[in-house]
């Protein structure tokens, strides 16, 4: 049978989902609290793979077990296992031919700023003192939903078959005393929220000019856009599937 589970978790002390030869991962320790309580090894697939010190508020992943599970149940016995830094929300069985990746339609981030220190959220948003246009910023991010090829908000080094993204929200907004980026798309490219985050931050600024974002996708280059800026600030927040995929619907 196969299994999705829904978690959240807060990235700080993990290097990334994915799981890496000589640093800890938010996939590994599913995987250990997954095989310790089942007593059988356990692999998962996740529905993407965030970087290192990047968070989670919803991400999925599925499982394969030889058993029909009590899902409330082993979602209790799952966070009674697991670090505090990691939360298990829902577990529910879905078709056998569902896959958390891969039929996933829609995932959505977002990025946190905030403007003066506190000491509650620094190790959670990434602080900006000098001025932000914002309003231009936001023109600029109307941009993104113009073109499907991101390569140039892409790291360099990476496998992928396509650059082509569908980005179909893109905006910054105040939320209490915090300046939040949320951007929704089919897919992401590694690093690419963080490299566009970085480059909206320069239009406001007033670095480049909000025409500049058409150069700069058409470049094609990651040297013309700007740095990323710090993993602390990013969210993954949402990953939505069609509802089919669940068992019995």
């Amino acid at each position: 049978m196969r299994y999705f589970i829904e978690l959240s978790y807060n990235g700080k002390n993990y290097h990334g989902w994915q799981i890496q030869p000589n640093a800890i991962s938010v996939q590994e320790v599913l995987e250990q609290a997954l095989s310790t309580i089942t007593q059988q090894k356990i692999g998962v697939v996740g529905a993407g793979r965030t970087d290192a010190g990047v968070h989670a508020t919803q991400i999925f992943a599925h499982f394969d077990i030889d058993e029909i599970l009590e899902e409330q149940l082993f979602v209790y016995k799952l966070n009674a296992v697991l670090p505090k830094s990691i939360v298990v929300e829902t577990v529910f069985r879905v078709t056998d031919d569902s896959h958390a990746r891969f039929h996933a339609i829609k995932r959505s981030y977002e990025y946190k700023i905030i403007t003066k220190k506190d000491p509650f959220l620094h190790e959670y948003t990434h602080l900006m003192k000098l001025p932000l246009d914002v309003e231009k910023m936001n023109e600029a991010a109307k941009i993104l939903l113009e073109y499907t090829n991101f390569k140039c908000f892409s790291k360099v080094k990476t496998e992928v078959h396509t650059f082509n993204c569908d980005v179909t929200h893109a905006e910054w907004n105040y939320v209490g005393n915090q300046l939040v980026f949320s951007i929704s798309a089919n897919r992401f490219l590694r690093n690419m929220v963080r490299a566009i985050v970085g480059t909206l931050l320069n239009v406001g600024l007033g670095k480049i000019e909000v025409a500049s974002i058409h150069d700069i996708i058409k470049s094609e280059d990651r040297g013309a856009a700007g740095v990323s800026v710090p993993a602390q600030g990013l969210y993954l927040t949402k990953v939505e599937y069609p509802e089919i995929i669940v068992y019995g619907k």
